[in-house]
């Protein structure tokens, strides 16, 4: 793996094949690995033609794992993205994001369209339109990963997660506590680059995207089967991604 230093803060990723570029972004307590290369995304990526960069974000896999929410204030993981991009000799890239990934990649399709050409929102839903995940839901998540009682069960079942991914328990939890920069869903309707929303059709903890789609001039919506964690190792999952890339 190659690595960027950003802020003393290491920041490694993967950077395989050969083509256009793809960046790939991954979900809360999962990592590239988990939530790309298991699932087979990256070697159908590869397959189809594209050069694939993905990313560990800080907090998760093989990259630094701070224990300070103010290490992941503001953009900061935003910013990583286009780290890893300028330390890759990536100018402009495709741009796909999933669950926690889809909201990174949605900041950075408002803030540097520049960057992109085309932009998958997969795993996240309306709460796009509503500015980001309820503060509530981020404290139930961050007292689970800190081994509080919650009666969350959705923070119980992405703890239980992040110990079968062998991720850093006191750095999600710090993650969760960060004042991170919340999105703009006015910035959305102003978004000119092609865009496809991608959610399992049974994924409960986002809902079906469709106000997403709706909010994003000439979104395409796309729903596939699987819930929150087994839509990404859908054959169609990928598929999906494949044909986006190729229209």
């Amino acid at each position: 793996m190659a690595d960027v230093d950003r802020d003393g803060v290491t920041i490694r990723y993967i950077d395989e094949g050969t083509g256009p570029p793809v960046v790939l972004v991954h979900g809360f307590a999962a990592s590239y690995h988990y939530n790309w290369r298991v699932p087979g995304v990256i070697d159908a990526l590869i397959a189809a033609g594209h050069r694939v960069v993905a990313l560990d974000c800080r907090g998760h896999g093989t990259s630094d794992k701070p224990h300070d929410p103010a290490a992941y204030n503001g953009s900061a993981m935003a910013d990583d993205v286009l780290a890893v991009m300028d330390a890759a000799g990536v100018d402009r890239a495709d741009l796909v994001g999933y669950s926690m990934g889809g909201f990174i990649a949605a900041a950075l399709l408002v803030a540097h369209p520049q960057r992109f050409r085309r932009v998958i929102l997969a795993g996240v839903g309306d709460a796009l339109v509503a500015g980001d995940l309820p503060r509530e839901r981020a404290s139930a998540i961050a007292a689970a990963m800190e081994g509080r009682g919650t009666a969350d069960e959705t923070a119980r079942n992405f703890r239980r997660f992040a110990e079968a991914t062998g991720n850093d328990l006191a750095a999600l939890a710090a993650m969760q506590r960060a004042e991170r920069t919340r999105s703009d869903p006015a910035l959305l309707r102003q978004v000119a680059l092609p865009v496809m929303v991608l959610v399992g059709q049974d994924d409960v903890l986002v809902g079906s995207g469709a106000a997403l789609a709706a909010a994003i001039p000439g979104a395409k919506h796309v729903r596939v089967p699987g819930d929150h964690l087994s839509a990404v190792g859908k054959p169609e999952f990928r598929s999906a991604i494949v044909d986006f890339l190729a229209d």
